[in-house]
């Protein structure tokens, strides 16, 4: 069978550029692009050299929808951290509020609800 991993994941938000910026600086993430995109839109990717997420506006706010009801839509992010405790101290210095905690075989994870509604749940399996 041949190998395959999950390269990018692209996302609708209003403001592709602070999206990015913002989650590049939670995570310790790069801004790998950003300029002009397809249908006169913008995007910004952030991520390291193997992944990254593209966040994408058209321009203009499209309708808002329930992520976890309608089919097609994204529902979280799930991002694997080293340092969950650094992580959220950053979650929260970026203004966002974290929910959700748990303690689970084999990890704990948060989530928190970033630009847009855009919903990321952090992992540590250390």
């Amino acid at each position: 069978m041949t190998k395959s991993f999950l390269e990018h994941v692209n996302i609708t938000v209003s403001d592709p550029l602070a999206a990015g910026k913002i989650i590049a600086d939670i995570f310790g993430w790069d801004i790998r692009w950003q300029g002009e995109a397809i249908s006169g839109g913008m995007s910004c990717h952030v991520g390291n050299a193997e992944s990254y997420i593209a966040f994408y506006s058209k321009g203009g706010r499209q309708k808002a929808t329930d992520r976890y009801e309608t089919p097609g839509a994204l529902n979280h992010v799930g991002v694997v951290v080293d340092d969950l405790e650094a992580t959220e101290k950053r979650v929260r210095a970026a203004g966002y509020a974290s929910h959700s905690h748990a303690d689970y075989v084999p990890g704990r994870r948060f989530y928190f609800d970033a630009m847009d509604g855009v919903e990321f749940e952090v992992v540590s399996y250390a």
